[in-house]
């Protein structure tokens, strides 16, 4: 036993947090399970962040680890490898190294397994070492949380014992056991059935540092140990840990060097003592005073980092912003120490996920770094050292994101769905006080159910539900929240406005409770600002060419005056291209079913309104609309290797696919805004798509367009044409002189 837990460690130090869960020579096999013909096969699983249960399946084959490639991988074949494993069966499989890529050689790839097989040999597969895939392909499986009675591994109990999975912070002061987040305490680690302390023996700021990232706090300050040592003296405790030795960049416990103790626990520890850390909370978890002053801090000065298009909240496509202009980060080299910087500077904890790929979406104008790589003791992402980018270095589909740890604020127990089909939708119910109750619907719009879809952990919303009688699956009948309206970067409902304890719905009974439809993965819609400018010009249409137009309602009220068929109205016209840079497919909130037709434009419309166009002055004042009232979404173009999906033509589908955008010439009608009655000046040409956020997306932000225009007259220029949110706050001032207006109405 002695030899094997040296072994073991030693692996684990070169693995981080792997865990050795072995089928082979010398170890008993589970009940019915046969030996497989040829080399002796042994499974483990690997990576990082992950539990006991998960992460990258790893099969030693030919005196040799390697790994399994994700092309074709199914549950069946998860539940044969976590059988291996010793586990009953799999909830889940991972794809694209979910788990972190591994090294070595891919063993498998293509395999098919019916699920019944006793060896992963016996599926279909390729062949052993044959195949087409890299790392960043490597499966990674799920398995449920019961073990395969009679199973028994050697090196399972010694896994038990080298590896740290769950810590936590024990609060003992009495007032702050009621509070969260939980910012100071004893820490304890998960060992079997209940937690274990750590001897604080050598522990120092660097150990605490790490503890704070874990659980959601961008650093440590110091604590008071005699406190603790009164309070621990009268306590029975059971330390599992000591000799912690972190550097203070791990991004968990299990990579910082440390020992277990055996046997006699409870007289461990010559300090006498366990280790105690109290952590400093970021601005958005700070309370009281701290956090108001905190939040003025960040108000005078504006941060050079953000993180854009995440479900929730600490997760996001990062983007820095360099000589007024945002822009992304390349993921070459992109990993947990340089992501656990960003996490740290925004306020967070240390990084729970370094994601490649544009995992959270693409992002829009320069790619300002690549090759970041920080030591994880950095104040801020531009003190690490990293490479400028070149046009052929990156593109987009690259963008660098994250995932921190955030503390955990309890606002998921507040919430919940009842009576929908799936786990994603339901009509929602909210716990007041001791009382659970349901929402009203009235104003229930996409950024209220983009809040309640946050708040339960289950990403964007992909539809407001108004009506949801069809869900009426609950005995709570009470309605205990209206008049509910958000901003939509709230983390539960309770911050938004709402009318409090004074309920007042126009319409009450769980018919008209609020429901949602919430979706892993959202559509992000922008607008190609350079096409705009590129493409404005005025044009004098007669009055004679304008008749279906009219019937559009796509010119200003003064036409209606005129002296048709003769005359004519003075237009700005452009062309307008509309990507699709999210995750899912945009489409229209209405089924074909209440799709309009169109004589005049000959095909059927799927939205009422899909795009504003105005002109403002640089006060901000409205001086003239112009608006798609009703659209056909399609895909005119795509970028290489996407498909196109949605076409109008003959009541075909309509949307518009990730990768592809859907073009709108400057020569079709009501592309234009009726700028007849302008008077010659400097103006703001402002498009807004999606206005009223009829259909969701990952991030409305980059939902407006402006441009700079001076109008003399007979002539027009439009310049300086930028995503709304594609410059710093101060370049914004510069631009508009006023705070910016994306409604509809004419002042």
């Amino acid at each position: 036993m002695g030899s094997c837990s040296t072994w073991a460690w030693q692996e684990l130090l070169v693995l981080l947090s792997s865990v050795w869960l072995w089928v082979g020579s010398g170890q008993p096999t589970p009940p019915g399970s046969t030996h497989t013909p040829g080399p002796q096969l042994k499974f483990r699983l690997a990576g990082y962040p992950r539990k006991h249960n998960e992460g990258r399946i790893e099969v030693f084959y030919n005196d040799e680890w390697g790994t399994i490639c994700d092309d074709d991988f199914t549950l069946a074949n998860a539940h044969v490898l976590c059988r291996h494993l010793g586990f009953v069966a799999a909830t889940g499989w991972a794809h694209s190294a979910k788990y972190g890529k591994g090294i070595g050689r891919i063993w498998l790839d293509n395999v098919n397994c019916a699920g019944g097989e006793k060896s992963i040999g016996d599926c279909k597969h390729r062949g052993w070492g044959n195949s087409d895939c890299s790392h960043e392909e490597d499966a990674g499986v799920i398995c449920k949380d019961e073990r395969i009675p009679g199973f028994k591994d050697s090196n399972v109990i010694e896994t038990e014992q080298s590896h740290v999975e769950e810590v936590r912070l024990r609060s003992v002061v009495s007032g702050a056991r009621r509070q969260l987040p939980v910012t100071e305490g004893i820490v304890e680690v998960r060992y079997k059935d209940g937690w274990a302390q750590i001897c604080d023996e050598g522990w120092d700021s660097q150990n605490s540092r790490v503890v704070c990232g874990m659980m959601g706090f961008p650093a440590e300050k110091k604590v008071n140990r005699n406190f603790y040592k009164l309070f621990t003296e009268r306590q029975q405790l059971n330390y599992r840990l000591h000799s912690v030795s972190c550097t203070g960049t791990e991004v968990h416990l299990s990579m910082c060097a440390f020992e277990f103790y055996r046997g006699n626990t409870s007289a461990a520890c010559g300090a006498g003592m366990p280790a105690v850390v109290s952590c400093v909370p970021g601005p958005l978890f700070a309370t009281g005073n701290a956090h108001k002053k905190k939040q003025r801090q960040q108000q005078q000065s504006q941060p050079r980092i953000r993180l854009k298009g995440g479900a929730k909240v600490g997760e996001g496509r990062v983007e820095v912003l360099k000589s007024s202009e945002w822009g992304t980060i390349c993921d070459d080299r992109w990993n947990l120490l340089s992501a656990s910087v960003v996490c740290r500077e925004l306020g967070f904890g240390s990084a729970r996920e370094a994601l490649t790929g544009a995992r959270m979406g693409q992002g829009t104008g320069p790619i300002h770094m690549n090759e970041v790589q920080c030591l994880g003791t950095e104040k801020t992402l531009w003190s690490c050292p990293f490479k400028n980018i070149t046009q052929e270095d990156c593109k987009h589909t690259e963008d660098a994101a994250v995932r921190c740890n955030i503390p955990y604020m309890g606002y998921e127990t507040l919430i919940r769905l009842a009576g929908g089909r799936t786990a994603f939708e339901g009509r929602v119910e909210v716990k007041r006080g001791s009382k659970w109750g349901m929402v009203c619907s009235d104003g229930w719009t996409t950024k209220e159910a983009m809040v309640a879809c946050r708040q339960l952990g289950l990403g964007y919303s992909l539809h407001a539900v108004t009506e949801t009688w069809y869900w009426d699956a609950s005995n709570v009948t009470e309605m205990v929240l209206s008049g509910v309206k958000c901003a939509g970067h709230e983390m539960s409902l309770s911050h938004c406005q709402h009318h409090g304890t004074s309920l007042n719905c126009r319409n009450t009974g769980t018919r008209f409770a609020a429901g949602v439809i919430c979706s892993e993965t959202a559509s992000d819609l922008l607008l190609h600002a350079p096409l705009v400018q590129e493409t404005a010009y005025i044009e004098d249409r007669p009055l004679h060419m304008l008749y279906c137009a009219a019937e559009e309602n796509c010119l200003s009220s003064s036409a209606r005056l005129a002296n048709w068929p003769y005359g004519h109205r003075r237009l700005l016209r452009f062309s307008s291209q509309i990507h699709n840079n999210g995750r899912a497919d945009f489409r229209p909130k209405a089924g074909r079913h209440s799709w309009v037709w169109h004589e005049c434009h000959r095909h059927y419309h799927s939205m009422d309104i899909f795009t504003h166009y105005d002109i403002l002055t640089p006060n901000g004042t409205k001086v003239a609309e112009g608006h798609k009232a009703s659209f056909c979404l399609e895909d005119t173009e795509c970028e290489e290797d996407v498909a196109k999906r949605y076409e109008c033509a003959n009541f075909g589908e309509q949307g518009i696919t990730v990768g592809c955008w859907d073009l709108y010439r400057h020569d079709i009608d009501c592309q234009w805004i009726d700028i007849t009655d302008v008077k010659p000046g400097n103006y703001i040409l402002q498009v807004v798509i999606n206005p009223n956020f009829e259909v969701a997306e990952s991030d409305f932000t980059n939902n407006a367009m402006k441009c700079n225009c001076k109008y003399d007259g007979h002539r027009i220029w439009v310049h300086s044409c930028h995503i709304g949110d594609a410059l710093s706050e101060e370049a914004n001032k510069r631009f508009e002189q006023y705070p910016g207006q994306l409604n509809n109405q004419i002042s």
